[in-house]
């Protein structure tokens, strides 16, 4: 696993827009209309642009995986950051389903600690014609050590219930559930 410098942006983009593109959770975000896959692209070049700036942005070797972590005890109002957000709001949400979002959103965040010091799993993809070959628990073994070298416990959700017992797996628990129209499950691991 290496750190992706900006390079490597769309191809980030394109692993975690193919991964995700039937996810709950992501397609709730998303403005559901005849630009939906350039939206989730949009929402995904947004997560990395956070995570380059506020956490990690972190590759196999093999370039099939990939993962999204945000420090957010790093993250920083900033004048880029307004401008990022706008640009989701625009280019991903929609004006109308804003009120909605930002009301999921707080829920989200009322749920997950307030401790700053964590290691956020934002996003964890794999190329969908490489899934099933043990590249996403390889990564994950990874991005758990690292978490561990950062003393950080690791925080994430999940909309998908079979990830569930995969991350259990992993050594994590979930902490909270929240019904959204669909289940989020809120996991963590200390480390």
């Amino acid at each position: 696993m290496t750190a992706a410098p900006t390079k490597n942006r769309k191809f980030v983009q394109k692993i975690l827009a193919d991964a995700f593109e039937h996810n709950l959770s992501v397609n709730y975000i998303i403005k559901q209309d005849e630009k939906r896959f350039k939206r989730l692209a949009n929402l995904m070049d947004y997560s990395f642009k956070v995570c380059s700036a506020y956490g990690k942005v972190l590759v196999s070797q093999d370039r099939k995986a990939c993962a999204l972590v945000l420090l957010p005890d790093k993250k920083l109002f900033s004048l880029k950051m307004m401008i990022w957000d706008l640009k989701l709001i625009f280019n991903v949400i929609g004006l109308k389903r804003l009120s909605k979002i930002l009301r999921r959103d707080r829920m989200i965040k009322q749920t997950q600690p307030k401790m700053q010091k964590m290691y956020y799993l934002w996003f964890i993809g794999v190329d969908p014609m490489a899934q099933h070959q043990g590249l996403g628990t390889e990564m994950m073994e990874e991005l758990i050590a690292d978490a561990r070298v950062m003393k950080r416990p690791i925080f994430l959700e999940t909309s998908v219930l079979k990830n569930v017992s995969w991350y259990e797996h992993l050594g994590f628990r979930i902490y909270h559930e929240l019904d959204l129209g669909y289940k989020l499950y809120f996991m963590k691991m200390e480390t």
